[in-house]
């Protein structure tokens, strides 16, 4: 493959797909908010994720287009948070969905980010990409916006992939640095009534499945979570274990809330039931490396 363009990819996730996708393609173009530059082959191009300035050229004969930009939904849901969760979100759809037409020869395929918790909370169904309910609060609503501004745009020469993304779980960022120093500090225990859901997925097989999409041109809606989403009581405990910790103190939902005031972040985070399956992926004939929690918790721990 010819050219790989990342927007926002200096993150973890980004730096997961640069890792894995470093030999696949001749060239690799990250749309930064930093300044421009070329680090170990690594193309960087600032841009605002706005309005062009010169980085939407970069566009031109690109294989595939990876957006992972937004702001992080780790803090605090202040009026203002919320409002920057939303736009930079459907901001950089926009422009992006703008660049793609301006182009002569626009990129193959786009995959854009989106988030499993579109589904409602759930204790009993599992939701994928046909059966799925959405439910109706403020995170759901920034994601139906999100997709919205994702495919209202046509793009007759693009191919459209929405990523419904869970908790992704690697070495060197996200949800997992966090959730290991907690066990490790004996607060391993359930979180709230530890009845909820987790979705999640290992680090290898996010990259290997976004590899898996663009090989075989699955567009659409498309669930990127590991096949067993697992109750939060058993997350924690098989979390425990892995770290070789052996009690972890429960968090009700009144500790959760103070201590999520502490560290500007929200309860939803872990309090919300993500009971979602990845459907597509598994019917298209994806195969996951790391199905089982305890595996991917292992793995992730070895040094």
């Amino acid at each position: 493959m010819k050219k790989l363009i990342i927007a926002a990819g200096t993150g973890f996730l980004g730096q997961v797909l640069v890792n894995h996708f470093k030999n696949k393609f001749e060239e690799i173009v990250i749309l930064t908010r930093g300044k421009s530059q070329t680090i170990d082959g690594i193309k960087y191009v600032n841009w605002n994720a706005k309005t062009f300035s010169g980085w939407e050229k970069e566009l031109e004969n690109a294989t595939v287009l990876i957006n992972l930009a937004g702001k992080s939904v780790d803090c605090r849901y202040t009026k203002e948070n919320k409002k920057e969760i939303l736009l930079s979100r459907i901001e950089s759809t926009k422009i992006l969905n703008k660049a793609v037409l301006n182009c002569k020869n626009p990129p193959k395929h786009w995959l854009n980010s989106s988030t499993s918790t579109i589904y409602r909370f759930s204790l009993d169904k599992q939701m994928d990409e046909v059966n799925g309910e959405i439910g109706n609060d403020f995170s759901i609503n920034v994601a139906l916006s999100w997709e919205k501004a994702f495919f209202k745009t046509e793009t007759p020469n693009t191919l459209k992939t929405a990523l419904r993304t869970s908790i992704v779980l690697g070495k060197n960022g996200g949800a997992f640095i966090p959730l290991k120093t907690l066990a490790k500090i004996g607060f391993g225990g359930k979180q709230g009534k530890g009845n909820q859901f987790v979705s999640w997925i290992h680090e290898d097989d996010f990259a290997n499945a976004i590899d898996f999409i663009i090989q075989k041109e699955i567009t659409g809606i498309i669930n990127i979570v590991s096949p067993e989403p697992v109750r939060n009581t058993d997350f924690m405990k098989k979390l425990r274990k892995a770290v070789d910790f052996p009690f972890g103190i429960p968090m009700n939902k009144f500790l959760l809330e103070i201590g999520s005031f502490f560290i500007r972040t929200e309860t939803e985070l872990v309090l919300k039931s993500r009971n979602v399956i990845p459907k597509r992926l598994l019917d298209s004939g994806f195969k996951f490396k790391f199905g089982d929690i305890g595996h991917a918790f292992k793995n992730l721990l070895d040094k």
